[in-house]
């Protein structure tokens, strides 16, 4: 029932491409040995947008190749069914990506998918397993200093989503023109040697409206995991990573993989922190070359 649904929704090619078996088949990236990765009780990540050009699947791929966990969360906006529907956009890269994802299940990690408004069709496979990935509409995680954590996408909580649906769309569209020019701006930095640089991170940041929004997002959906008598929330959509707290509820938000490029991790003892992939790259590019400055310094007599 889920593989028809699909072939309706990206085609038969689409789904031959979107969805490789990892037993079967191999990235054309290939995965590096999952020895030595970086380990994590618990990896959130939202707001993927395959199927966009504005879709970061190399720095997303460099980051599934140097982590793993016991459980991953898949908060959302995984895979941007408004833009197939518009066009099929499906490079190898972002097949590549759930090849990653759906051999990590193979290895026993527990994945569980949590749909967003951007791939609001899987919604309706709520409580079914596909590939080792588990469906829900939402999920509550117990920390692993016994805290209580709701995640789910959180457009719940967006009135624009709830309240002028079509004023959404209006959005996307104005939003995927700034990805546009972030794309030239950004290869134009990589033929200058230098790293990746948001555009639309820094107009958020710097725009008063946007900043009010989020801020008050925040808000309202802290205080919708406090009347769930929780301890904290994880949500993704507004594509801005964040761990704040308001009125004793913990507020996580595990950002994006168009914009920021980051993760919301838990170490094995409870502990929360973002994991921004672009500057972790910087440092591990820092590391090598001062590495090597240091294997070609002449040796002391």
């Amino acid at each position: 029932m889920l593989e028809a649904y699909l072939r309706g929704v990206v085609g038969n090619g689409g789904m031959v491409a979107a969805f490789p078996d990892p037993d079967h088949h191999e990235p054309v990236i290939p995965e590096p040995s999952p020895d030595g990765r970086r380990r994590y009780r618990t990896i959130w990540i939202s707001d993927i947008h395959l199927a966009t050009r504005g879709c970061n699947a190399e720095l997303l791929i460099d980051f599934l190749d140097s982590t793993d966990s016991e459980t991953m969360y898949l908060v959302g906006d995984i895979i941007d069914g408004w833009r197939l529907k518009k066009k099929f956009y499906w490079p190898p890269a972002h097949n590549d990506i759930v090849w990653r994802i759906l051999k990590r299940a193979r290895r026993g990690t527990r994945i569980v998918y949590i749909p967003g408004n951007h791939d609001e069709m899987f919604r309706q496979f709520t409580g079914l397993n596909f590939g080792g990935v588990e469906i829900r509409r939402a999920a509550f995680h117990e920390t692993a200093d016994g805290r209580r954590l709701m995640v789910l996408h959180g457009d719940e909580f967006d009135g624009v989503m709830l309240a002028h649906r079509w004023l959404a769309f209006v959005g996307d569209a104005l939003y995927t023109g700034s990805m546009a020019l972030s794309r030239w701006v950004n290869a134009v930095r990589r033929r200058a040697g230098l790293s990746y640089w948001s555009l639309s991170k820094m107009a958020k940041h710097k725009v008063k409206n946007a900043v009010e929004f989020i801020s008050r997002y925040e808000e309202v959906v802290a205080r919708a995991a406090a009347a769930r008598k929780v301890d904290g929330v994880v949500c993704g959509h507004i594509h801005t990573a964040e761990m704040r707290r308001f009125d004793g509820i913990d507020y996580y938000n595990d950002g994006d993989w168009v914009e920021g490029c980051t993760a919301l991790v838990e170490h094995f003892d409870g502990t929360m922190e973002i994991l921004h992939w672009p500057e972790e790259i910087a440092r591990r590019k820092a590391r090598a070359q001062a590495e090597d400055a240091a294997r070609s310094l002449p040796r002391a007599a």
